[in-house]
């Protein structure tokens, strides 16, 4: 499945922030299903810089990065 080729129009972002207390340039990501897939998600930058940027994964994909970024970063949930 190609999901650069499925709409977002209607997806319900989730702010993610962290670490960069700039104000309105906050270090941040917004996250979201991608409606009518299963298990596929779109990953955009709210930086202005970073505007209509976006990175499409499935929930796999997502996941696989999650762990292995923790892993390294030794993190624990």
């Amino acid at each position: 499945m190609d999901l650069y080729n499925l709409p977002v129009a209607g997806a319900q972002f989730e702010n993610y922030c962290g670490g960069n207390l700039q104000g309105e340039h906050e270090s941040c990501v917004d996250v979201a299903a991608i409606p009518g897939a299963e298990s596929a998600f779109v990953v955009r930058d709210t930086k202005p810089e970073g505007a209509g940027l976006e990175l499409r994964f499935t929930a796999e994909e997502l996941d696989d990065f999650t762990r292995g970024w923790a892993r390294k970063r030794s993190l624990t949930f």
